[in-house]
């Protein structure tokens, strides 16, 4: 009889325990019940995508912008690119080849140089290096010339591009022609459909490091030079 009552004990004992713990949770749900707020305390506006994603730059207008150029900060531009490139004449190829007469040049301008499987490729697709070329190059090596051994993460800012083009063409390319202004690429012109290319006014070169800090045959820089005046169109000097 007296195990009966032990077990009774411990059996009513559980239910009791289950009995307060379910009481404490209903109690405690309306106790810190909280309703959410009917404005949010942070907004953070985020603009949207747009739905064909960003609106593609319009290209350079070489005719203009080249013999606008600022050479001096061109010059200074490349000196990040020195590490990895020589732009001389007879100069020794680094860890990138040599620039000299690279702008205007054939791709892979360089023999004996071991270029990357992707920059061959390229050459295939676009023998030449023209100034929208380098310019894309330079910008994004790697999704200019996928699988590049080029490691340069590339220059966002225009005008240092057009810097270090016009004094790359100084070194040793002064005889490729810097063509005539085209009005469909100066300010206010529609830039061109989101997925289309920028029309090519002329082959242009550079060649590729493996894994050089500067672009692939073409150099890098960072700092920005602001916008020069708009120029004659008569092709530039050559080799300052």
């Amino acid at each position: 009889m007296s195990g009966d009552l032990k077990w009774n004990k411990i059996f009513g004992a559980a239910l009791g325990t289950a009995f307060v713990i379910l009481v404490v949770q209903q109690a405690s749900g309306l106790v810190y019940h909280s309703a959410p707020p009917e404005k949010m305390g942070y907004f953070v506006d985020a603009p949207e995508e747009a739905a064909g994603g960003e609106a593609p730059e319009l290209a350079p207008d070489w005719g203009t912008v080249l013999p606008a150029a600022d050479l001096a900060a061109g010059e200074a531009a490349f000196a990040r690119c020195q590490a990895c490139h020589d732009a001389h004449q007879g100069g020794a190829d680094k860890i990138g080849p040599n620039l000299w007469g690279v702008v205007g040049g054939p791709v892979e301008h360089r023999p004996g140089f071991a270029y990357s499987d992707a920059m061959t490729k390229h050459k295939g697709e676009a023998p030449t290096w023209g100034y929208d070329q380098i310019n894309s190059f330079i910008t994004a090596p790697a999704k200019y010339v996928p699988g590049t051994k080029m490691s340069f993460a590339g220059i966002r800012d225009t005008q240092t591009r057009i810097n270090l083009i016009a004094w790359l063409r100084t070194q040793g390319s002064g005889g490729f022609a810097i063509p005539a202004p085209d009005p469909s690429r100066q300010p206010g012109a529609a830039a061109p459909a989101a997925g289309a290319e920028a029309p090519v006014t002329e082959g242009a070169a550079a060649t590729e490091p493996t894994g050089a800090t500067p672009a692939e045959g073409a150099p890098a820089a960072t700092q920005a030079t602001p916008a020069a005046p708009p120029a004659a169109t008569s092709p530039a000097p050559a080799n300052h």
